[in-house]
């Protein structure tokens, strides 16, 4: 009855909106990001003339542009530049300009540095950019405040360097160089430009060659070449080659690191100067910093790294005769250690930031304006900072950026860690919910007893409740804290008994695993460096405290999931892998883990898999679907080939966690139509891309039998094709020719649902057999199912599917789809994809109360639909849904660009009291009324004796 009434329950209440405006960031997260920054393309700067604030700048390995609000972190806008060319991508920025201009293979844009509204762009062909620049001369300003650019495209055989108007992205003049010399970068003084190329040279070695152009017309002024041979041997070879500066450089080292080498560009003068290592060590790394600006005093600082330390010498630059002159130095610094330039005006200053403290001097002599104790030093090595400094009379304030090894970024505002954002994680290439290790060791406490005869189980109970004695103290020194909290708390917000505030673990491309704790919007509990990169991660498994992550090279690493710490690696051992296969069941909403196997290119298993009962479906590199069952690794047992000229692009298979509440659909008439419900359903999608042609083969995963095919003509093989299979039923979409009309082509979503027989109340074959088989064909062979399909027209493409999951099956399931093209995750009721949806006509009475409406070919989502609200969630590749104790709740989580997790409840909360719900109004109420009667009590004892002696 139970069952029964929480059916009834879920069927009524109608789909609601996915998300309302006051769970925003209450029940879900989000992370927007941009990848590991480019450190030389990132930069604090101030959006507008107007505007005293400034915004952070940066373009990501990835080449996503974007500007970061330095107070908290959060992204205010971005861009994804890249390109198939490929290429590093730049970006460019001067304060009181109004854009800024980013760059990445053979793309350059301009965008509104406040806004980030496109402005203008251009695309070329036969090269990529290798260096752009602003012009911070006078006649280089544009009416509406923008510069004008400076862009370096790099050829096979030649080198141009363009001027691009500020406002238009018109291309003012050119400059083309057919030398054949490698072009290298560019650069302005406030009178002339520079183009830099590096001549080959003899013996493998390269010589600079520096081309001054005029700013007005782009001819060539001169030309000369500086006398590098011996040292410089390609572009890594060059230190620092500056930009838009008073005294452009070019620095560089000879081959034994003893001597630095500066030019002033535009000159002939090349100054040596002394590298004093007194360290003892070998020097590791050499870093030049230098202003970027015209206005700047002439200074520059040369920081040097060894394996345990670091130092620096801060140099100046003799305008006129263009001398470089030691001015001072910072002293050797144990430890990891990163410097950042910034300017006010024409000073220039120093922050040098350590694991212990921050310290920030001008460029004009060696005293410390500020110094700060830093935080807690972090495990993630520092890779280089940007700073911000601000004065404050004879002190100064200063904000830092520092970008780590792992490609996150954090911001220090006087030596404390204002904000930290988890880059890394835009890398995620698996997830996985982590289990609580007390929730764990009960379950396995209950599973114990539930194995045990009576006597021992109750035995057994008893122990475990003696030794839950010694939790006691800690419980009643919490009692009353929970007590207020479960009052003043509203019951949707406080659910984390209930496993919806479960910890995330995700695993990344760069080697990297973090923590995110979905009960305080996804913040970072903590964050290991587990491998190297790339990291070929083939399964993760969470149990009992741990985590475990496979890699394709066989070798696995064990992560503690409470605190990070690596508990144990395996090394590599095997061949390559394809996949790993995790065998497991579940116990309620907790996954068992049965057994792990990994499986070859050729789709074949590594060994047999004599302990674990059940059969394995693989694909292999020859376009193959092979089917196996325990004790052979050698042989399929069957194998699928699609029809020729067709190729396998995705193997689906129903969800480990697929509970299935009623086998059968009611209809309004109260007959029903039984489900064909068979857990080792596959569904196949094979492309020829000649012809255009898709086909979905619907498998029996223990027989390969065929039990449903389609196949769909005009197809666009490079558009995204996904699928999903769930209990009676599987979706698809493609885009490709409208039935019927060949001459219409759209976005297509397609839903086929299963059933026994296309008669109410009957079984088929099957509905006097008390067993079947799906490899014996005598007597009850596999039957066919009975298949209803309809397809939708949609407005754009879907390039992953996935199906909500709760703990019983009884809510109402969602069609979890991911929307490249507006960056957002809709979640479709399924009744809405409901096939059997009345055709060109109103639904019968009937048809209505079994909740089915008129079919309509164009399917627009619903704005209430989207899971990710007014979120732009973009990059998206795997989408999870996991099941949690509440039968109305299943938790969602994205990943794979940004990361974003929420909870979903596709018939509402039908088993939580809802935020309008007052448990402290109800706890009043009844101190109220026990008062009431208090009070009330004597006063109606004395009126009834009264009443008695009155009636004597």
């Amino acid at each position: 009855m139970r069952l029964q009434a929480a059916l009834f329950v879920a069927a009524c209440v109608s789909p609601a909106a996915a998300i309302y405006p006051d769970e925003v960031n209450q029940i879900d997260f989000h992370h927007a990001l941009l990848g590991a920054p480019s450190f030389d393309s990132t930069f604090f700067l101030k959006p507008s003339s107007a505007s005293n604030a400034s915004l952070l700048y940066t373009i990501s390995e990835n080449s996503i542009l974007g500007a970061i609000n330095p107070r908290d972190g959060a992204l205010v806008w971005r861009h994804n530049i890249s390109r198939p060319a490929g290429g590093a991508g730049l970006l460019r920025g001067l304060d009181g300009n109004n854009a800024v201009v980013g760059a990445a293979g053979d793309y350059i844009s301009s965008w509104g540095a406040q806004d980030g509204k496109l402005i203008w762009e251009t695309q070329f062909d036969g090269g990529s950019v290798a260096d752009i620049e602003l012009l911070e001369m006078e006649d280089a300003t544009a009416a509406s405040g923008v510069r004008d650019t400076i862009a370096l495209i790099a050829g096979k055989s030649f080198g141009t360097v363009r001027r691009f108007d500020g406002d238009s992205g018109a291309v003012k003049w050119e400059y083309i160089d057919d030398s054949g010399d490698v072009p290298f970068q560019v650069s302005s003084s406030p009178t002339e430009i520079f183009y830099i190329s590096l001549q080959s040279g003899l013996l493998k070695s390269s010589k600079v060659k520096i081309t001054s152009l005029d700013p007005v017309t782009g001819q060539q002024v001169r030309q000369h070449i500086l006398n590098t041979e011996g040292d410089i041997t390609g572009p890594e070879s060059v230190l620092f080659v500056g930009a838009n500066s008073a005294s452009p450089l070019i620095a560089w080292t000879d081959k034994s690191q003893k001597t630095l080498k500066v030019n002033v560009i535009g000159t002939k003068r090349v100054s040596s100067v002394t590298i004093d290592n007194t360290s003892g060590e070998e020097i590791q790394e050499i870093t030049v910093h230098a202003p970027h600006k015209l206005s700047s005093l002439p200074h520059f600082l040369v920081h040097y790294k060894t394996e345990s330390g670091a130092w620096a010498e801060v140099y100046h630059v003799d305008l006129k005769s263009a001398v470089v002159s030691k001015a001072y130095h910072l002293p050797y610094l144990q430890g990891q250690s990163v410097i950042a330039t910034s300017n006010i005006d024409a000073n220039v200053y120093f922050t040098r930031i350590s694991d212990l403290e921050a310290v920030v001097v001008s460029s004009a002599s060696h005293g410390i304006l500020g110094r700060w104790d830093m935080d807690a030093p972090s495990s993630d090595r520092s890779v280089a900072a940007v700073t911000e400094v601000v004065s404050k009379g004879k002190s100064v304030a200063v904000r830092s950026v520092i970008l780590r090894k792992s490609g996150d970024w954090q911001l220090i505002r006087n030596g404390q860690v204002e904000w930290t954002r988890p880059e890394s994680l835009i890398d995620a290439v698996a997830a996985t919910w982590a289990e609580v290790e007390e929730q764990e060791e009960l379950a396995h406490e209950l599973e114990v007893e539930g194995h045990e005869s009576l006597l021992g189980a109750y035995i057994h109970r008893v122990k475990r409740h003696a030794r839950d004695l010694q939790h006691l103290p800690q419980w009643l020194q919490e009692l009353p804290q929970r007590i207020i909290s479960s009052i003043l708390a509203d019951e949707v917000t406080n659910l984390d008994s209930f496993g919806v505030s479960k910890p995330v673990i995700v695993a990344t491309n760069s080697g990297r695993v973090y923590s995110l704790d979905t009960g305080r919007q996804g913040a970072v509990i903590w964050s290991t460096q587990a491998a190297e990169k790339p990291w070929d991660v083939k399964n993760i498994y969470a149990r009992a405290g741990v985590v475990t992550i496979d890699s394709g090279d066989g070798s696995s690493v064990v992560v503690n999931a409470s605190t990070g710490a690596i508990v144990s690696r395996s090394a590599q051992q095997g061949p390559k892998l394809q996949s790993i296969v995790n065998f497991e069941g579940h116990d309620g909403s907790s996954p068992v883990r049965l057994g792990l196997l990994g499986v070859q290119e050729d789709g074949s298993p590594v060994a047999p898999f004599d302990d674990i009962t059940g059969f394995l479906v693989t694909t292999s590199a020859d376009g193959r679907v092979l089917g196996w069952v325990e004790s052979d690794n050698k042989t399929p047992v069957w194998e699928f080939v699609p029809p020729s000229g067709q190729k396998i692009v995705k193997a689906t298979a129903r969800p480990a966690h697929d509970p299935v509440a009623s086998i059968g659909k009611v209809l309004g008439n109260r007959s029903v139509l039984y489900k064909y419900l068979n857990s080792n359903l596959v569904l196949v999608t094979a492309v020829n891309e000649k012809e255009h042609v898709a086909g979905f083969y619907l498998l029996d995963g223990v027989s390969g039998k065929v039990l449903h095919s389609i196949s769909q003509a005009g197809v666009d093989p490079l558009q995204p094709i996904a699928s999903v299979v769930s209990e009676n039923w599987f979706a698809y979409s493609f885009f490709g020719d409208v039935v019927g009309d060949s001459s219409a082509k759209g976005y297509q979503l397609a839903v086929s649902e299963l059933f026994e027989s296309s008669i109410p109340n009957d079984r088929g074959p099957l509905d006097a057999a008390g067993n079947y088989s799906s490899l014996h064909r005598t007597g009850n062979s596999l039957p066919l199912p009975h298949v209803v399909s309809q397809s939708f027209m949609i407005a754009e493409p879907i390039s992953h599917m996935a199906v909500t999951q709760t703990r019983q099956g009884i809510t109402t399931r969602q069609l979890l789809c991911t929307l490249s093209s507006s960056n957002s995750i809709v979640a479709i009721p399924r009744p809405v994809l409901d096939p059997r949806r009345p055709v060109d006509r109103d639904p019968t009475s009937a048809e209505a109360e079994e909740g089915l409406f008129r079919y309509v070919p164009f399917l627009d989502f619903d704005g209430r639909w989207y899971l990710t609200h007014s979120r732009d969630v973009t990059g998206i590749k795997n989408v999870l849904s996991r099941p949690t104790l509440l039968e109305s709740t299943s938790l969602i989580l994205a990943y794979g660009g940004d990361v974003f997790g929420t909870r979903a409840t596709p018939s509402q909360a039908f088993d939580v009291l809802g935020k309008s719900f007052s448990k402290l109004q109800l706890v009043l109420t009844v101190v109220a009324l026990a008062i009431g009667v208090a009070f009330l009590a004597p006063i109606t004892r004395k009126k009834q004796v009264n009443m008695l002696w009155r009636a004597t």
